[in-house]
């Protein structure tokens, strides 16, 4: 006996297991911590050998890195149903499956991003690690801080690609099906790891960089964003049905809408608001300009998490015949 589904997600079949907002939360925070690994290697090979006072947020975002990345994979694996067979995605490799790829990536990922989050604390901040071992491994590691920068650069890429890789290779999903998905996704990251070392910074310097950084990469998301759409509308029947919700303000549909609006606000917005701090000068950065860079930077992660969380519901509503 053979039994044909015709519904596409949950709404329409409740036994099938779509990806939820544990899903997007995932691919949200792993997109965050490549940010932060890219962003603080350009921080840390910008300073090069300067005084570790002047390193100190590009240190405090390496710290932070890895345990964004873990706390993003708890997320994931929450999603999965059996949660104990987890072991069996490391015993094998298929380089024919990205996602095999991605596993293998991550797992890799949160200890190499914890060594060189280790390399990157100086002799002055040893104090921060309250173990003896690791303040001990970080001396060790200190002087490869250079190769191992270039490594966690390398890693952030890879991770920040792989979030839109996850979703863009789900032929018979026409909203992921796009070879801008993975480009957008981690253009998205690059500015959430920005917006991020914005809030955390403690030096004006590093705000003001990062400000400046940020609104390229905003730019560089808001094209990518209308292309993407552009190529969904020129594209297939299917293709084009799968914005539609996006434009649609049915009950239905209604959130999509909402959340396409709240895009269009948060990124333009935060740019203005980016242009103004810049324009006020580093006098300005004590009150009202370091105010506009941290609300600002705040709407460019609101705006990353909306996106990915739109994304992942938006691709499950449409298939491909």
């Amino acid at each position: 006996m053979e039994t044909t589904i015709t519904g596409s997600n949950a709404i329409t079949y409740p036994s099938l297991h779509i990806w939820d907002w544990r899903v997007s939360l995932y691919l949200f925070l792993g997109g965050l911590a490549a940010g932060l690994l890219i962003m603080s290697a350009v921080a840390t090979l910008k300073a090069g050998q300067a005084h570790p006072e002047d390193r100190i947020d590009a240190i405090r975002a390496a710290l932070l890195a890895p345990f964004v990345l873990m706390f993003g994979m708890l997320f994931i694996w929450l999603d999965l149903e059996r949660h104990l067979n987890t072991y069996w995605f490391f015993l094998s490799f298929r380089p024919t499956a990205p996602m095999s790829w991605g596993g293998w990536g991550l797992g890799l990922g949160v200890p190499v991003s914890l060594v060189y989050a280790l390399s990157n604390v100086p002799q002055e901040y040893r104090q921060w690690l309250k173990f003896d071992f690791l303040k001990k491994l970080a001396d060790r590691l200190h002087p490869y801080l250079k190769q191992l920068a270039g490594i966690a650069f390398a890693l952030g890429l890879f991770i920040g690609i792989y979030t839109g890789v996850l979703l863009s290779v789900f032929v018979a999903r026409p909203f992921w099906n796009s070879p801008l998905l993975p480009l957008c996704f981690l253009t998205s990251a690059l500015s959430s790891g920005a917006a991020l070392i914005i809030l955390i910074a403690q030096r004006s310097s590093t705000r003001l960089f990062f400000t400046k950084v940020n609104i390229w990469l905003i730019t560089a998301e808001i094209v990518i964003l209308a292309l993407d759409f552009l190529g969904h509308f020129t594209g297939t029947a299917p293709h084009r049905e799968s914005v539609m919700p996006f434009f649609a303000f049915t009950s239905e549909y209604f959130l999509f809408g909402v959340a396409l609006l709240l895009i269009a606000l948060l990124f333009p917005l935060a740019l203005v608001l980016m242009w103004l701090s810049l324009k006020e000068g580093p006098e300005g950065e004590p009150a009202a300009a370091r105010f506009r860079m941290k609300l600002s930077a705040a709407m460019v992660l609101a705006g990353g998490f909306i996106i990915r969380l739109a994304w992942v519901y938006a691709g499950q509503l449409i298939k491909l015949s």
